[in-house]
This record gives C-alpha cells, structure tokens and sequence, in this order.
C-alpha cells in the first residue's frame, strides 16, 4: 500500500513565490514551508492529516498543486521515466501530467507558459514504461485536459535531469490541464496578448456569456482582449481613452468610447450585463470606477471578469478584503486567479447567481 502524502507541491508564476507563501501562511498555517525553486514549492503537512485526495485549498497564485511524492533519479531520461514509476508506487492513475517550470515572466522575452516539447518528450517516456495495463491510454496527446474525478500522475520538470513527481485528483477547471495551462495559441490575427488573457479568463470563469450578449470593457485598447469577446459573437463597448487598433474598430458588433470610464455617462450601462475591467492602475482604483457603475440604480451587470495589478508584490495580501468588497456588490460566486498568461496581476470572476437550497454541482465559476 502506498504510503501517507507526507508534502504538497506548488507551482506558480516566476516571482509569485512569496506571495504563495503568505497565502498559505494564511490559509494552511499548519503547513510548514519546505523547499523551493523559481516557480516551485514544497510545503510539510501536518502530521496526522486527513486531506482528501481531490485537496484544493483555492490559492489564488497557485497555478496547480497536489501531494509532492519526491524525484525521480537516473542518469538517462529513460532511466528517470523507468524511476518515476518507482516513486509513485501503487497509487491510482488515469492520466500523466507533464511540465516544466516557467523559466521567465508570461509576456517576457516572448515566453508564454506552454507544454514544452522537452515537456511532450518526458510525458512520452513516462507513458512508454508505465507497468500498468492502462499505458497506452496514459500515453495519448501530453496537452490535453483530464477528466473530472480522474487520479493523475504529476511531473514537473524543474530542471531538465530534476523532475519531482506528485499526484492529484482533478477536481477544478484548473486542475485539468498539466501545470494548469491551458493549451492556447496567440492568433495571427490577434492585435495583443490580451486576446490570451481574455481567453484563458472565459475558459478559466465558464461565465455564461452567450452570443449575442452586451459587455462593457473598461481599458480596452489597443482591443486583444475585445477580439476574444467578439470571436465568440458578444456585442462589446470598449471604454478607452487610448486609440483602439483599425481592426477592432472595423468590428460590426463593437462600439469605442473614448473617454475615461469615470467620464462616460451611467446611462451608458443600462443594457449591459457582462463587465470586464484591466486598468494600470492600483487595485482599489479599479474596483471604485466598477463599483460606481455596478451599483447604479438603473444598471443590472450580471457577471465581471475583472485584472487587478499589483504594482507590489505585498498587495497580494489585501486579496481577501478586496473580494468581500465585491459580493458587497451582490455578486455572491466570486474567485481570484492568477491565470497562466496574466503577469504581475490576478483575475478575478465574479457572478451573481441567486442561491437554492440544494444548489448544483457547478462546473464554472463556483470551481477554480
């Protein structure tokens, strides 16, 4: 029998690792920090636990997490993928997640956080020597997501001869996809990579926002998140003092206003129900245009995908009282994530949704 998860591993953002740790500092005191690298941490459980094995705390910088079961050892890559099998024992698997570290800042030196080929070569090797009667299933496409409920067997290649292995069960949106990356491609056509943020941000959320819908963006220039909206057939207003890109204005279903958002008349929102904001500016500031148009009388926004900055890595801190400040608002399913292609920021997805006295299971917004 496989022996008790003795540590819980974390991977996250390049410099997001202090925030990591006063977030569990705060959440799982009884957790004792443990090792880390740029990007990944290991943390002690306590003795005696008894966290089930679909454990997801809802760390807002964590990009993915599960029991840490220690490294596989070898020479060779073949020897490594041989040992990883010996390190996870006989414990219940029905996927292999493979992924590196991330080796800059999404955005940075055109890194955006992805499954690497070296990554797809590892995940092939493992599979190739899995003892199991299941390693051809285990052996298909290394991007792809994980069914809800399944055991996965995780590798993250923290160096390339230092892979850790650990497990999880997935039970989150997140947790679903290896290193919780998303498998997403910039288009060619695509004005910035806030068309990835965005995109990530809608998947990630599962809001439903259907075709056809109104959505207010505020900080819309030059429009690569407005392009996500409008692929998916929204009708957007983009709200921007800044010049919008010839491509995004020449949309049928999008209207610029170019003004800054405390400027444009709340007569404006009546008919919106989605708002999106990603400001340069400080958290609170944010969060006082949105609120000023939020709870107006006359305006009825249904859901938000908000990008909160942290000029300050200390900011992270504040995290907890900016949400209670939003369901202040009445919107009572609301998350923060820093999603994979967001930088020194974190999304938040808020809705409001009346409650039932059984509510059902959801798969959206009410899981990270």
């Amino acid at each position: 029998m496989s022996e008790p998860h003795r540590f819980l591993f974390i991977t996250c953002q390049l410099g997001a690792e202090q925030a990591v740790k006063g977030e569990v500092a705060r959440r799982l005191p009884q957790f004792r920090f443990a090792f880390s690298r740029p990007g990944f941490l290991t943390f002690k459980l306590p003795e005696n636990h008894a966290l089930p094995d679909d454990f997801d705390p809802n760390l807002t910088f964590a990009r993915t997490l599960g029991f840490s079961l220690g490294k596989a050892v070898g020479e060779s890559l073949e020897q490594r993928a041989k040992s990883v099998w010996e390190v996870f024992g006989d414990r219940p698997v029905r996927a292999v997640h493979v992924w590196d570290r991330d080796r800059a800042v999404p955005g940075e030196h055109d890194f955006e956080p992805s499954i690497t080929p070296e990554a797809i070569q590892v995940h092939e090797a493992i599979c190739r020597h899995c003892p199991l009667p299941i390693a051809e299933k285990l052996g298909r496409v290394a991007e792809a997501p994980t069914r809800l409920g399944r055991y996965v067997l995780d590798c993250v290649l923290v160096e390339p001869d230092q892979w850790w292995i650990g497990t999880h069960r997935v039970k989150s949106v997140s947790s679903r996809w290896p290193g919780g990356i998303m498998s997403l491609t910039l288009p060619p056509t695509a004005v910035s990579r806030a068309w990835l943020k965005m995109e990530e941000a809608l998947r990630w959320s599962r809001l439903p926002i259907t075709p056809g819908a109104r959505c207010v963006e505020i900080g819309s220039a030059p429009g690569g998140a407005s392009q996500a909206l409008l692929d998916r057939g929204v009708i957007v207003t983009g709200i921007d003092p800044a010049e919008m890109h010839p491509t995004v204005m020449g949309h049928p279903n999008f209207t610029h206003i170019r003004r800054r958002v405390t400027q444009v008349p709340r007569r404006e929102f009546r008919k919106t129900r989605w708002l999106t904001a990603d400001m340069n500016v400080a958290p609170n500031y944010t969060l006082d245009a949105v609120e000023a148009i939020v709870t107006f009388p006359s305006v009825n926004v249904r859901g938000m995908l908000l990008t909160l900055k942290l000029a300050d890595w200390r900011l992270a801190d504040s995290i907890p009282e900016l949400l209670v400040r939003i369901r202040e608002w009445g919107f009572n399913l609301t998350r923060a994530r820093q999603l994979a292609h967001n930088r020194q920021e974190f999304c938040v997805a808020a809705l409001k949704k009346p409650f039932r006295r059984k509510p059902p299971y959801d798969r959206g917004l009410g899981r990270k």
